[in-house]
């Protein structure tokens, strides 16, 4: 499934804890999106970290919806909130590419009915590959249907294999499929793939494997206001909980809140040279947007990378060179028809 084969439907989220009251596990229960959750303890589920849901994990999920509507049950991928890792190695753990809540909606965009986010501390990393198998898929969320990658491992030290999972799964008459790898310019599409392409500023290149545009959150906060004095007021973003793209201009796309309209953007990462900052910053300046953004969730969808950072000699090459950023994310986002110069508001 490529990206533009994925729908774009925003969804909006309540999230509670699941209202297990069987006590199997010594861990809290897993948080379920939507908030509805299910109606029944019988379903059929994905196991995964699921960052960035790409599309390694959509060809996952499509085997899972046809395994669950072939059953009978619904659709459930349980998903885990911290990556274990941050657990078991926190000096080296992985940044993360999705929020939770970010993921769950990317994965009920594909199909999957609930979403169950598992809490991770030192107890969950604990519980033996047995356990985790009868203890939490099988009494707790009830599985009669398991799809997995190859490569999926289970249990504490990652000791269950796909090879025990099946041996478990006949002996208790579940059904499990097993998904091979996608590959995307031969080579396997992976989370730590992306990674490695998002840290290094290759988004365009990113976004073809992921199921959509890889997303920055972060809260408006204020800034050193350079923006506004040049004609090109910026919001800039605090609090971003997943990976920044490494340092250059992107093209973008940024919107307000889930749901609201979405504005074409040139969006800086890195420090403000030009001006003798050293703290790298994002800043995303939204052409034709009005407004004030201060305190308001800000989520910048990152398209493709225009340039480098460097340091401008003068104030008057600087400004020449955003009037270009600003016409080259207009391209790139198929809005050349609001190419006027702007005149944002919004937090700069």
């Amino acid at each position: 499934m490529s990206p533009s084969e994925v729908s774009n439907h925003t969804f909006r989220f309540r999230p509670r804890a699941v209202g297990y009251t069987l006590d199997v596990l010594p861990v809290a229960p897993p948080i379920v999106y939507p908030s509805t959750g299910r109606s029944t303890p019988a379903c059929v589920a994905t196991v995964g970290n699921f960052d960035g849901v790409h599309v390694g994990h959509a060809a996952i999920v499509r085997r899972l919806v046809e395994m669950a509507e072939r059953l009978g049950h619904p659709a459930v991928a349980l998903s885990f909130a911290p990556h274990p890792a941050v657990i078991l190695r926190p000096a080296s753990a992985p940044e993360p590419l999705t929020t939770p809540a970010r993921r769950a909606e990317l994965l009920l965009g594909l199909g999957v009915q609930t979403v169950l986010v598992q809490p991770v501390d030192e107890r969950f990393v604990a519980i033996g590959a047995e356990d985790f198998y009868a203890r939490l898929l099988r009494e707790r969320l009830g599985v009669r249907g398991l799809v997995e990658g190859a490569d999926f491992r289970f249990g504490a030290g990652r000791r269950g294999t796909i090879a025990m999972l099946a041996e478990l799964c006949r002996a208790d008459g579940v059904e499990l499929a097993v998904v091979g790898p996608v590959e995307h310019g031969g080579e396997a599409v992976s989370s730590s793939r992306l990674r490695r392409l998002i840290a290094a500023g290759a988004v365009a290149e990113a976004n073809r494997m992921l199921t959509a545009p890889y997303r920055c959150t972060g809260t408006v906060i204020e800034g050193a206001k350079r923006g506004r004095t040049l004609g090109f007021p910026t919001a800039n973003l605090g609090g971003i909980a997943t990976l920044v793209p490494g340092q250059g201009v992107y093209a973008a796309w940024a919107m307000a809140d889930e749901g609201a309209r979405a504005w074409p953007a040139a969006v800086h990462v890195g420090p403000n040279v030009s001006f003798g900052a050293t703290a790298v910053s994002v800043e995303a300046h939204l052409i034709g947007f009005e407004g004030d953004l201060y305190g308001c969730t800000l989520h910048v969808d990152f398209l493709e990378r225009l340039r480098e950072t460097r340091k401008f000699a003068a104030v008057a090459e600087l400004t020449a060179q955003l009037t270009d950023d600003v016409q080259r994310a207009l391209a790139v986002t198929g809005q050349c028809e609001n190419s006027s110069t702007p005149r944002n508001r919004h937090a700069t």
